[in-house]
């Protein structure tokens, strides 16, 4: 009884290891390509914080994050 136990578990075990042997590796999954539709993004001309155009409001040429940057104006750059 014993040495019957011993070939089922050899058979198995040489099955098992031939099967990871032959086995292909699996595809690896490949990562999402990036948004290609990105909005623009603009500077406010007050504060230089960069948003969206599509949320930023423009006077002029310039661009503002809020309204009350808006109303403000540039700001002047001492830097």
């Amino acid at each position: 009884m014993i040495r019957l136990i011993m070939w089922i578990a050899l058979i198995v075990a040489v099955v098992w290891f031939f099967k990871r042997v032959t086995k292909r590796p699996a595809p690896s999954a490949k990562a999402a390509a990036p948004d290609t539709d990105a909005a623009p993004m603009v500077r406010c001309a007050h504060c230089g914080v960069h948003v969206p155009r599509d949320r930023a409001l423009s006077a002029g040429q310039q661009w503002y994050c809020t309204e009350a940057h808006r109303l403000q104006g540039p700001a002047a750059r001492d830097r």
